[in-house]
């Protein structure tokens, strides 16, 4: 276990859904001359027959637009933790998923190096709803219309390019994980000596070998402090369908140590709420910001139904990880998921947990 932090942390990170309310700061909308940009280097792949993810931050030219994404992402990493760049032109293309794959993958190459994010190796995962039942062992909330669960991703920053919202419902909730740490430090300090200790993750059957009892190697810490910086990793759920595939359950006093990061990352005073418009991708900080997303009604229209494209990756920028921190997914310190041949999207569950419901 690392060092546990006895401070309270008053940077810009520790921000509060009340302390935003009225605010739009954290929204970055694209001028004329930013949206020229990404149409021209969209016309320029389009001139190079390229093909997706098989070019490079050269090929995507933007001379404006570039310089201001990185210098978001660093307010990403070093400010609030999260924003959203507001105005990329989907309408133009809304008809053709390819080309604005194309368009976010050059996006990208301006603000991190993406990752992996499941078995079969996507780097960039449709966020819609696929019919499968969010509560199932092993089933993935983004595949999913129903709400999902307070928790961070397994990468530096996670963006979120909206296509189209949801005819109702979808709202994206955020919470400041260092605003967290406030409150648990002044409210429940005995809670903190479990979250700093961390818990064996269960890898959903995507870890390095396979397995579908894979655990993380490491004890993952909620809360890590690291060389100055504090980063948080939670995943109740993963944490929970741990303890049932290992066979050794949580404590009562760990699952309430949890479950009081839960309630407080959804309590009215620390919640921000927002909605998706088409063209936002949001960014967050994962060691920084949980995230969470109410359940929705799609459209009926096939062409009109709630789609967003997802990215993990780390940035240039990124702040040092402790070692037993960094290694989240056994593929070493900030390592997507392990790739391999033949996997599918729906890991499925081992045979005592199959039509099981599992905790959120």
């Amino acid at each position: 276990m690392g060092e546990i932090r006895t401070e309270t942390i008053t940077d810009a990170s520790a921000w509060t859904g009340e302390s935003l309310s009225g605010s739009d700061d954290w929204i970055e909308p694209l001028n004329n001359v930013e949206v020229d940009e990404i149409h021209a280097a969209v016309d320029h792949l389009k001139s190079k027959n390229a093909k997706l993810f098989e070019f490079t931050l050269a090929d995507f030219p933007l001379p404006t637009l570039g310089p201001r994404l990185a210098s978001i992402i660093d307010q990403v990493e070093n400010g609030r933790g999260f924003a959203v760049v507001r105005g990329v032109p989907v309408k133009d293309y809304e008809s053709d998923f390819d080309r604005l794959k194309l368009m976010y993958w050059g996006l990208a190459q301006n603000m991190g190096t993406p990752i992996s994010q499941n078995a079969r190796g996507d780097l960039i995962c449709e966020v819609t709803d696929m019919g499968l039942d969010n509560k199932k062992a092993n089933a993935r909330g983004y595949i999913s219309n129903s709400p999902t669960s307070w928790h961070c991703d397994s990468c530096d920053v996670v963006g979120l390019f909206c296509i189209h919202p949801a005819k109702n419902g979808g709202k994206s909730q955020l919470a400041s994980s260092i605003s967290i740490f406030n409150s648990i430090l002044k409210e429940k300090p005995e809670f903190l000596e479990p979250l700093f200790n961390g818990f064996h993750y269960d890898l959903w059957g995507e870890g390095a070998t396979g397995g579908l009892y894979e655990l993380t190697n490491n004890r993952i810490p909620v809360f890590s402090y690291y060389e100055g910086r504090m980063s948080c990793r939670y995943n109740a759920k993963s944490i929970l369908r741990g303890a049932v595939k290992s066979g050794n359950p949580l404590t009562d006093f760990e699952e309430a140590a949890l479950e009081y990061v839960r309630l407080l990352a959804a309590r009215d005073d620390i919640r921000f709420d927002m909605d998706f418009q088409q063209g936002d991708i949001q960014l967050n900080n994962n060691h920084m910001v949980l995230h969470n997303r109410t359940g929705f009604e799609d459209w009926d229209e096939a062409h009109k139904r709630r789609r967003l494209y997802r990215l993990w990756m780390n940035i240039p920028n990124g702040r040092p990880l402790a070692p037993e921190f960094a290694d989240r997914l056994n593929t070493g310190p900030r390592g997507g998921v392990h790739v391999r041949a033949g996997a599918g999207l729906y890991a499925g569950a081992p045979k005592e947990l199959e039509g099981k419901e599992m905790p959120l």
